[in-house]
């Protein structure tokens, strides 16, 4: 049983079971209207503010109060309202109170069946990894269907070219050139010397995640290979994790994906979790060794990377997410996508507005990038007269483009985890990167154990600790039983509940009492056919009501790793019967799905909106969970992965 007080600026009112939210913005279209969901005790009732004068100021004063009084309420973004815009009057706002009788079932409450019928499903993943590969003899591996014209090969700078680059050349009729000069760490090559971009060689067959994505990816290409192993793929999975030995040996680290605009930054640090993958699954002890051996200095060259320079976070010992490069991102800029303009729209009613953007001429602040102007305008009934007013132009802040950036590294584009948009990414230590550094340390002492190098393995497990503190010190909130991610500019910690509170607990960094709170919290995120990234739907694709296989691994390896099986168990199962839910309907599997609704339905107003066919990463999760639940064919039972 619950009660609903619901304050309402037009004659509309809806009602949700997701759990509490809090608010991170509030957000008008251009036309100076608002469309917000507010949410008070499991319920959500939706606001309509139509813009005009004392009404509309009186509907948001009241939204403002909500947030100074902390009271918990999720913002939904939308770019349109019912009504018939300045014709919705304060007259008729409406308090509603409303008894509702519903009871506190839910996901994490529900029986959920094991997965049934899968075969199919299984049998199309089997048969995929073939599709999605892509080798130095393979056309598709240079096309670029996104930017025609980036249709072109890179070789290292004087790299000689390999015969395979050769009978490419003239087999697919491209063109294949040198890099203009020697790279030794990301963001040294200055790109303005080269004719334009283009994919970057790479010696062995990768898997790509499918759709347009026609490159390796940083990390997709670890939950990719933990399906190849489990699909007896061995050999496929170990070069690909030779491939990033080259990308850093030759482009100075672990791309984001091997074309020439991700050569400023890359992705989480999961290579060592890749090394162990494979060494787990190779057959004898030599090999294993000279694994090893191969791996170590790449490993430890990786780790350096994110533990120094730019990439570390301020003062606190701990490490951020950052990009080289300046400026828009030139993925997003060379195709003209409309995602900074959309970005620029919603800023004009949001508090962070002020940080993000500038007037060229007046703003102390360095400002980057195209310019971008509002234009508000009132239009009454059929009349076809009008008045306009335009905004200033402004511009955005070259600290926003490094936010941006430092977003795209991290993989999850986009979220408002960090900001609006994530717009101040490169702000904060987050609580995924430092666990996988964490990790990366462990990993790192295990390897040196094993070889032998007792003196490195006691410097590799004194950073792994001196790691762990530092999370226990900046990301732990005991009083919320969560991490959180810290953002070191303004000193404290961010209150954004995000799904990456798992990560703690799947890298064995978190204490039996601290794995125990955070399952406890599991209710937040879960849903009937899985864990979404956040309580806050926010219209973009790594919030509420998305849920994503990597994620989903993590945790439920996390909860499995601390004892909770059940939890681990539930989870998975949601997971696959969405998966094979949705694959019955139209016989592919998605990089992403709803978990609120169980579907492959979105709506993403803003940033990447295709949820593309494949997919790599879902396939390996799959693979993965269908044998820890025993419903895996034997094939794969007998790769033993990881």
């Amino acid at each position: 049983m619950g009660a609903l007080l619901g304050i309402i600026c037009s004659p509309l009112i809806g009602v949700s079971r997701r759990r509490h939210a809090s608010l991170r913005g509030l957000d008008n279209d251009a036309v100076g209207r608002s469309d917000i969901d507010t949410q008070s005790d499991g319920f959500r009732v939706h606001h309509c503010c139509s813009g005009g004068g004392t009404n509309y100021g009186r509907c948001f004063k009241f939204l403002a109060e909500l947030r100074e009084g902390n009271l918990p309420y999720n913002l939904v973004r939308r770019d349109r309202c019912s009504g018939q815009g300045a014709s919705v009057s304060y007259a008729k706002m409406t308090v509603v109170i409303l008894t509702l009788l519903l009871g506190q079932s839910g996901a994490a409450s529900a029986q959920v069946q094991q997965p049934s019928n899968i075969s199919e499903v299984l049998a199309y993943i089997d048969q995929i990894w073939s599709v999605l590969t892509r080798s130095p003899m393979d056309c598709k591996t240079v096309m670029d269907a996104r930017v025609p014209e980036h249709s072109l090969l890179y070789l290292p700078a004087e790299y000689p070219e390999p015969t395979s680059v050769k009978e490419l050349q003239a087999k697919c009729k491209i063109a294949v050139e040198s890099l203009p000069q020697r790279i030794t760490s990301l963001g040294s090559l200055d790109m303005s010397k080269a004719r334009r971009q283009g994919v970057l060689y790479l010696p062995n067959p990768y898997v790509v995640p499918g759709g347009f994505f026609n490159e390796m990816y940083g990390w997709d290409s670890y939950f990719i290979m933990r399906g190849l192993l489990r699909a007896g793929r061995i050999e496929l999975a170990r070069g690909m994790v030779e491939n990033f030995f080259f990308e850093i040996e030759h482009y100075g680290g672990i791309l984001n994906a091997n074309r020439t605009y991700f050569l400023t930054r890359s992705q989480p640090p999961f290579l060592s979790s890749m090394v162990m993958a494979v060494y787990d699954a190779l057959p004898d002890p030599g090999t294993k060794r000279l694994w090893l051996e191969e791996s170590y200095s790449f490993i430890q060259r990786d780790y350096e990377m994110w533990t120094s320079g730019e990439k570390l976070a301020g003062n606190t010992g701990l490490s951020r997410y950052f990009d080289f490069g300046e400026g828009p991102a030139p993925e997003i800029a060379d195709m003209h996508d409309p995602y900074y303009r959309d970005v620029f729209r919603y800023l004009q009613a949001s508090q962070e507005a002020k940080d993000y953007l500038g007037e060229p001429g007046k703003s102390s602040a360095k400002l980057v990038g195209p310019t971008f102007t509002f234009e508000a305008c009132e239009q009454d009934g059929g009349d076809a007269t009008k008045s306009c007013e335009r905004s200033p132009t402004y511009q955005f802040a070259a600290d926003y483009f490094e936010g941006d950036r430092a977003m795209r590294e991290s993989g999850f584009d986009i979220s408002f985890r960090f900001g609006d948009f994530s717009g101040s990414t490169h702000h904060f230590a987050p609580v995924c990167l430092n666990s996988l550094l964490y990790k990366t340390a462990t990993d790192m002492m295990t390897i040196s154990k094993l070889l032998g190098k007792t003196d490195e393995a006691n410097q590799w497990a004194k950073r792994a600790q001196h790691r762990k503190e530092l999370i226990d010190s900046y990301l732990w909130d005991a009083q919320k039983g969560m991490y959180f991610d810290y953002d070191f500019v303004k000193g404290k910690l961010s209150k954004y509940q995000y799904a990456t509170t798992f990560y703690p607990l799947w890298v064995g960094a978190a204490s039996p009492e601290q794995a125990k709170a955070v399952v406890a919290n599991l209710k937040n995120f879960e849903h009937e056919g899985g864990i979404a990234m956040s309580p806050y739907e926010t219209g973009v694709q790594w919030d509420l009501p998305y849920g994503w296989a990597p994620v989903h691994l993590l945790a439920v390896e996390g909860m499995r790793r601390y004892g909770f099986k059940d939890d681990a168990d539930r989870v998975a199962r949601e997971w696959i019967n969405t998966v094979a839910t949705n694959f019955r309907q139209d016989n592919t599997i998605r990089e992403k799905y709803n978990v609120v609704t169980s579907s492959k339905e979105t709506n993403i107003t803003a940033g990447y909106k295709q949820n593309v066919v494949g997919f790599g990463w879902t396939n390996g999760v799959v693979l993965e969970f269908a044998n820890q639940l025993g419903i895996a064919p034997e094939k794969a039972k007998a790769a033993g992965a990881h």
